[in-house]
């Protein structure tokens, strides 16, 4: 081999060592400090395009549905921007669960019939609204750019063996009313939040709303951020 050959080929090893390893740099970790981390938060959270969700209620008192007769109990489903979003609600009838398809896209919803599975217009008592999860003033980017008092860092921990960025704060109440998707009255709560230590998106949270003096516990989760989704209004019969 002539020493021209193995230049080449020596140049082209170095060329693909120095792309592999900027590749793997890519992966950035936020500086882990409150301001710069909750800066990526509020600007990930407020450009969400697709992402999938689940609320639960968590513990302690039930969350009454207006005209249902029935207790909130979790809602999963996928949510793409600007304001649609379709997923199952379980609600709790005495010791019987049903489960509602539920489809909200710019302010109206619509409701699969628990016993024929039809879709149908949601009556004006189905308080669910998980459109409004990423509202432009009102959900969850909103709430982590101006939205937030007496903010505590927390540190990093694990959650599901994935390192997480956790930060505790006070979310004023219009916020907390609408990334509930309108299931509690508006109050002031205290919120644990754990952050993607590399972009920054809320990744669980944990908070308590009290209502009537009564505390609920509840449970919020996203994942599956920027795959995409289609939701369209659903076929209603006539």
């Amino acid at each position: 081999m002539n020493r021209l050959l193995r230049l080449v080929i020596s140049l082209a090893f170095v060329v693909l060592v120095a792309a592999c390893g900027g590749e793997e740099s890519s992966v950035t970790t936020l500086p882990p400090q409150p301001g710069p981390v909750l800066e990526a938060a509020a600007e990930a959270m407020s450009n969400v395009d697709y992402v999938h969700f689940k609320i639960l209620w968590a513990g302690g008192a039930p969350i009454g549905i207006s005209d249902f007769n029935a207790d909130f109990e979790d809602a999963e489903g996928f949510f793409a921007a600007p304001g649609a979003a379709n997923g199952v609600a379980t609600l709790a009838v005495g010791n019987a669960k049903a489960q509602l398809g539920v489809i909200s896209i710019e302010g109206q919803t619509w409701l699969t019939e628990p016993i024929s599975g039809a879709w149908m217009d949601a009556p004006s008592g189905f308080d669910i609204d998980l459109a409004v999860l990423f509202d432009a003033e009102d959900g969850w980017g909103p709430l982590i750019s101006d939205g937030l008092s007496d903010v505590q860092w927390l540190g990093s921990e694990e959650r599901g063996s994935e390192p997480r960025y956790r930060i505790r704060g006070t979310a004023d109440a219009d916020r907390v009313k609408t990334i509930l998707a309108g299931l509690i009255p508006r109050q002031e709560v205290e919120i644990d939040m754990w952050l993607d230590t590399s972009t920054g998106h809320i990744r669980e949270a944990e908070l308590s709303t009290v209502y009537e003096g009564q505390t609920s516990d509840w449970y919020i989760e996203f994942t599956e951020f920027g795959e995409p989704v289609e939701i369209n209004p659903p076929d209603i019969e006539s």
